[in-house]
């Protein structure tokens, strides 16, 4: 980059699992709330801010363009131009990487970038025959024809579809997101036990993090409409064991998959938003840096493969840099599923695929586990979809700066058969 580009400060909300109902905020509410103590702690003013970027996927209809929405309410101004950015579980980073590429070209000098989903709110729809019925008797000239139309009403047009269930197919190998982790599983040899045992690890590690007050500078509390408030992410169990996980049947591959609902992320709600800046802003506004955004990239593949893309992303990054696997020293992978993670791990340390499909002369190499994920991950707190890209940046920068490291890269999967990555230095 031609500019040196800047993390100033980021803020999160909780991540709320979702439990079979709309939760008590939508996208915006989640972005509100989260982006009001942070703006707040800036020496900003809305007319400093020159951009509003925010992903989203699932966006509910009463919230289009989700960014504008938060932006007004956030109290930015009626000028300030916001807009939403998608590419499913990468949006969040997509933010970012827009951002930054603003203001690398000059256009820009300061955004706000971030991510937020409520899958909670995800949409239940109506069947394709349920549709076409109800067009049908829009278009009855008359009572008569709207009675004879009545005869073809069918108990099952009142049986709604997940939204989220098809969201979550993908359209054109005809595969869930679960089924593309049992290809890779059995591709790279990850047996059960094994994505188990990550699966309780990322579990045990989010409780440490919880327990310790790691989260605190990172997570901003949330205050429902009733009063009610929000402080950590709900969804770990701090007592998850290897018993308890082994009891679980497969989830997409019945019944010998290795992919079950204890080794999967979590379907949740959250926000997460940071502020990207040049570094003439950073001098002019008087701001603290807390990383350079150094690199970024995104690849795409067989979708059927789809969770194999965070190595397709991040051998660009390192290629570009002249770094190895020693050089990196914490990485974020967002745990979509724990074989998934694991794939990606084998396959860096897999000499023949590095060969193949990353053009390296080698295998790239084993990340040490205690660099990878080092608070757990989506397993244990969740995977807001648009948000899960923000959050990984931020918490790699929020980790890399408590351990004392420099240097880390956070990527993640992208439903679809895409990935993205992103190199940042501590300042």
């Amino acid at each position: 980059m031609s500019r040196d580009i800047f993390l100033v400060d980021g803020a999160r909300t909780p991540f709320l699992k979702a439990r079979g109902k709309p939760g008590p905020f939508t996208p915006v509410d989640l972005a509100v709330q989260c982006g009001r103590p942070l703006l707040a702690r800036l020496p900003l003013t809305a007319e400093m801010i020159d951009l509003v970027i925010l992903g989203c996927v699932n966006v509910i209809a009463d919230e289009m363009n989700p960014a504008r929405v938060a932006a007004l309410r956030l109290g930015l101004g009626e000028d300030q131009v916001a807009f939403t950015v998608q590419i499913n579980c990468g949006s969040g980073m997509q933010s970012i990487d827009t951002a930054c590429r603003y203001i690398r070209e000059g256009r820009h000098e300061l955004v706000l970038a971030g991510g937020t989903e409520a899958l909670s709110h995800a949409p239940v729809v109506l069947r394709e025959e349920a549709v076409e019925w109800y067009a049908e008797m829009a278009r009855a000239e008359n009572q008569v024809e709207r009675a004879k139309h009545v005869r073809d009403l069918r108990p099952d047009f009142f049986q709604p579809v997940i939204g989220l269930e098809r969201g979550l197919t993908d359209p054109i190998t005809e595969l869930n997101m679960g089924q593309t982790a049992e290809v890779l599983a059995h591709r790279f040899g990850i047996d059960r036990k094994t994505a188990d045992a990550y699966a309780m690890d990322s579990h045990h590690r989010l409780a440490r993090a919880q327990d310790e007050g790691w989260l605190k500078g990172e997570i901003e509390p949330m205050f429902s409409r009733d009063g009610e408030a929000y402080d950590r992410d709900d969804g770990v169990r701090p007592d998850n064991d290897m018993d308890s996980l082994a009891k679980l049947k497969p989830a997409f591959e019945k019944p010998y998959g290795k992919v079950t609902p204890g080794n999967s992320s979590q379907v949740t709600d959250g926000a997460s938003w940071v502020v990207v800046a040049s570094g003439e802003a950073v001098e002019r506004h008087g701001l603290t840096p807390i990383a350079r955004i150094v690199d970024s990239e995104w690849a795409a593949l067989d979708p059927s493969v789809m969770g194999l893309a965070p190595v397709l992303a991040a051998a660009p990054i390192a290629r570009r840099q002249g770094l190895g696997v020693e050089d990196i020293d914490l990485w974020e992978i967002n745990e979509a599923f724990a074989a998934q993670v694991l794939a990606c791990r084998a396959a860096w340390q897999d000499a023949e695929f590095c060969r193949a499909v990353l053009g390296l002369d080698d295998a790239f190499g084993e990340i040490d586990r205690g660099r990878l994920n080092v608070d757990g991950g989506a397993i244990a707190l969740g995977h807001p979809v648009g948000t899960s890209g923000n959050r990984i940046v931020l918490h790699l920068v929020n980790a890399l700066r408590r351990l004392g490291k420099r240097r880390g890269i956070a990527t993640e999967c992208i439903g679809g058969g895409q990935g993205g990555a992103m190199l940042l230095e501590v300042v």
